[in-house]
C-alpha cells in the first residue's frame, strides 16, 4: 500500500512565494514530459509555444470570496474572527470561528456595526460551526465585498496589497475559500496568443475549500478521507469538451480542481456528463485517467492530495525528481509561485 511519507520532499522556507510577481505571466514554468521524465525550463509566457494547435484547455472560473470577517459577540467587546467555508442552506454557512472554544450555539455575532449579524446554530464534529446570517439593507455578497477580506493560505505571511492578485483574470462564480492557483498566471494577452495558435478553452466551476491545504495525516494514502467541494459543468461546456475529445484533441486541465471535476464527471471512455453537485474524488497513483491528457499546476505542499494527484499523472519518481530540480534552481513554490506543465 502507498504510504503518505512517500510523498514528501525538502523545501527551504525561503522558496515559499510570499507575494505574486509584478507581471502574472512572468512566472517560471517547468515542463515535465510525463512519459519520459524529461524536464524543460521556460516561463509562463512561453505557454502558447509549448502547446500544440488544437489543444483544448479547461479552466476553473471560481472566484474567491472575501470570506474572512472580523466582529464581536453580541454584548461582548472581544474580537471574533470567522472564515466562511461553504453555503449549506439559505443564508446558512459552515464557518471556522476564532476563538472557537467559546463560540456556542445560540451566540450572536455582530459585524460592520450591526449591518451583518450571525447566530451560531450548530457545532459540527470537525469543530466548525453552522451560522445563520441576517443582513440589514443589503444582500450578503455585497456586504462581504464591503466588510470581508480575501483569505490567504496559512503559509503566506505577507499582507496582499491588491486582493485581485489572488483572483484569476477570468474569475466569475463566487464561492471559493482559496484561488485556483494554476490560473493566476494567465493574462488577456496569453489568451489572445493561444487563440491565434489555434487553441480553444472552456470554463467549469469548482469552489475550493480549505481542505485543499490540509496534509494527509493517515499512515496509508488510501485511508485518507477526501473533503467534498461543489462543482458545476454546463451542458454546453460538456458538449464542447466531448467534441474536442472525439476529434482527438488533447484535453489540458488548468489546475487540479479542473482535473478533479473532469475525472469525476467522465464516463469510462472519458466523455463528460453535465451536472452540478459535490465531489470528493481522491486521485492518487494507480488511478487511471479518463478525461485529461495533460495538466497545468503549481507546486504543491508535501503529503498533500494535490501532490498525490500530480504524481498519479506523471509518476511519483518523475514528479519528485522534478521538484528536486526546481528546488535546486530556486523556483518559487505554492500559491503565488511558479508552475508546471505536465503532458
Amino acid at each position: 500500500m502507498l504510504k503518505t511519507e512517500d510523498f514528501t520532499y525538502h523545501l527551504p522556507c525561503g522558496l515559499i512565494a510570499q507575494e505574486p510577481l509584478p507581471q502574472r505571466d512572468h512566472s517560471r514554468l517547468l515542463f515535465l514530459h510525463r512519459r519520459t521524465g524529461k524536464v524543460e525550463h521556460h516561463h509562463f509566457y512561453d505557454l502558447p509555444t509549448l502547446l500544440g494547435p488544437g489543444d483544448f484547455l479547461v479552466l476553473n472560473d471560481t472566484r474567491v470570496l472575501p470570506a474572512r470577517l472580523f466582529g464581536h459577540k453580541e454584548g461582548k467587546t472581544g474580537r471574533v474572527e470567522i472564515l466562511l467555508l461553504r453555503p449549506c442552506g439559505e443564508n446558512r454557512w459552515e464557518i471556522i470561528c476564532s476563538p472557537g472554544k467559546r463560540a456556542r450555539p445560540g451566540d450572536r455575532l455582530i459585524f460592520g456595526d450591526g449591518r451583518l449579524k450571525g447566530e451560531i446554530l450548530q457545532i459540527l464534529d470537525s469543530g466548525n460551526r453552522i451560522v445563520s446570517f441576517r443582513t440589514t439593507g443589503s444582500e450578503l455578497y455585497p456586504l462581504l465585498d464591503e466588510l470581508g477580506e480575501v483569505p490567504l493560505p496559512p503559509y503566506i505571511k505577507k499582507e496582499l496589497g491588491d486582493g485581485e492578485r489572488y483572483q484569476t483574470v477570468y474569475s466569475r462564480e463566487r464561492g471559493s475559500a482559496a484561488a485556483p492557483t494554476a490560473g493566476l498566471h494567465f493574462t488577456p494577452s496569453i489568451f489572445e496568443k493561444l487563440r491565434k495558435g489555434g487553441l480553444e478553452w472552456a470554463f467549469l466551476t469548482l469552489h475550493i475549500g480549505l481542505g485543499t491545504f490540509r496534509p494527509v495525516k493517515t499512515r496509508f494514502v488510501a485511508d485518507h478521507h477526501m473533503h467534498s467541494e461543489h462543482y458545476a459543468i454546463s451542458a454546453t461546456v460538456a458538449k464542447k469538451i466531448n467534441e474536442a475529445k472525439k476529434a482527438g484533441r488533447r484535453i489540458i486541465a488548468v489546475g487540479t480542481t479542473c482535473c478533479r471535476v473532469l475525472e469525476a464527471q467522465a464516463d469510462e471512455k472519458g466523455f463528460l456528463r453535465e451536472g452540478r453537485g459535490e465531489t470528493n474524488i481522491f486521485i492518487y497513483p494507480g488511478y487511471q485517467f479518463k478525461a485529461i491528457d495533460g495538466l497545468l499546476t503549481n507546486f504543491h505542499l508535501p503529503r498533500s492530495t494535490l501532490l498525490m494527484l500530480t504524481c498519479a499523472l506523471a509518476g511519483r519518481e518523475n514528479v519528485l525528481e522534478a521538484y528536486h530540480e526546481a528546488v535546486q534552481l530556486k523556483y518559487r513554490f505554492y500559491s503565488f509561485g511558479d508552475c508546471m506543465l505536465i503532458i
